[in-house]
């Protein structure tokens, strides 16, 4: 067996069920599938009994321990050479596993993993399509998250499309018990054990994400935590992109900070400190409206779509403002206050 497909699942049937299509369509048929139920309360089991009999497909049932733990207990069964993580929320193209392979044949030992890009697919929702934006968008994310062109040094692979030599998966331990963030801190640690790693932009998913703009803040919030938390395990890999969402918030904030003195200015107060107070408040609403417009018309040609891009304007201070918030409050209780990391975040990023 070449390939065993690992998939942690909590409460997504319907998902498992989209993906599990796909797999059935690979052009590569030299793969098995572990499906591994995270604790869940609405199971999967009956949707991956129906493609048993046309998948090499083994479905595991598991007390909640979160997702990096659910891809070991999977890796610990599976017999494939690569093992390939992916998340429950994404749908592969007819020749994902084929493109991949077509890669790998030409990689020597010492590449260990691989990872490829996302995208959103035509048939999602405009809020999907707008938070996928977001999160690939040069704009919002400097580009970091994989892209067009190949990747063959310092690119860390994400576990919504990871690819991982059975062998260094458990020579290196797997994933760590980090709830967010574990996938990061699994690239980094294959790497300071002297291998390399790959992006293989052919071998490309569609990828759903959140469905709305509230999860999406959370699942984005964690993200910065784990920023935080990563470079505590890793010195050295916080990178100036990393920190622009925060400069974004704390700008944003700032902004919003003078626009209310200046509408408590321009509402009293002598003529003279009303245009003060009206001219601040077009000070504070000009730099926001010009990235807002610059958001609309990037996603909008991206997405043939004015929905979209007007959407992806609220995504996108979304996917910044949560980040950055996250990222100072995981600073704040580590950097400052020196707790530990699973003390500081015990409630709501641990379990």
């Amino acid at each position: 067996m070449k390939y065993s497909i690992i998939v942690p699942v909590y409460n997504r049937p319907d998902e498992v069920r989209e993906l599990l299509d796909s797999l059935t369509k690979q052009t590569l048929r030299d793969f098995e599938v572990i499906i591994v139920e995270d604790g869940s309360n609405t199971t999967c089991k009956d949707v991956c009994d129906k493609y048993a009999d046309v998948l090499d497909l083994h479905y595991y049932y598991k007390e909640n321990s979160g997702p990096g733990q659910s891809r070991n207990y999977g890796a610990e069964r599976a017999t494939g050479e690569w093992l390939i993580v992916l998340d429950s929320d994404v749908v592969l193209p007819d020749g994902y596993l084929e493109a991949a392979d077509a890669q790998l044949s030409t990689l020597n030992s010492q590449q260990a993993a691989w990872g490829g890009p996302d995208s959103a697919h035509p048939s999602f929702t405009p809020v999907q399509k707008a938070i996928s934006y977001s999160m690939t968008s040069f704009f919002t994310t400097g580009g970091i998250r994989g892209g067009k062109g190949k990747k063959l040094d310092k690119f860390f692979p994400r576990s919504y499309n990871m690819g991982i030599r059975r062998e260094v998966y458990r020579e290196l331990g797997g994933f760590s018990k980090m709830r967010f963030g574990e996938d990061i801190d699994f690239s980094y640690r294959i790497v300071e054990a002297g291998y390399k790693t790959a992006l293989i932009p052919e071998a490309w998913v569609w990828h759903k994400r959140r469905t709305d703009l509230r999860k999406f803040f959370r699942q984005v919030y964690n993200s910065g935590i784990a920023r935080i938390n990563l470079e505590k395990r890793h010195p050295g890999t916080l990178k100036l992109v990393h920190l622009l969402p925060t400069v974004f918030t704390v700008g944003v904030a700032v902004l919003v900070a003078v626009f209310v003195c200046g509408l408590m200015m321009s509402s009293f107060g002598s003529t003279a400190t009303k245009a003060c107070g009206t001219t601040l408040c077009q000070l504070a609403l000009l730099p926001l409206a010009l990235y807002s417009l610059l958001i609309l018309i990037d996603s909008s040609l991206k997405n043939r779509s004015l929905h979209v891009g007007l959407l992806s304007i609220p995504a996108a201070f979304v996917q910044l403002t949560g980040y950055g918030t996250g990222f100072i409050e995981s600073w704040w209780k580590r950097c400052i206050l020196k707790r530990d990391e699973f003390t500081a975040f015990e409630k709501n990023f641990y379990k």
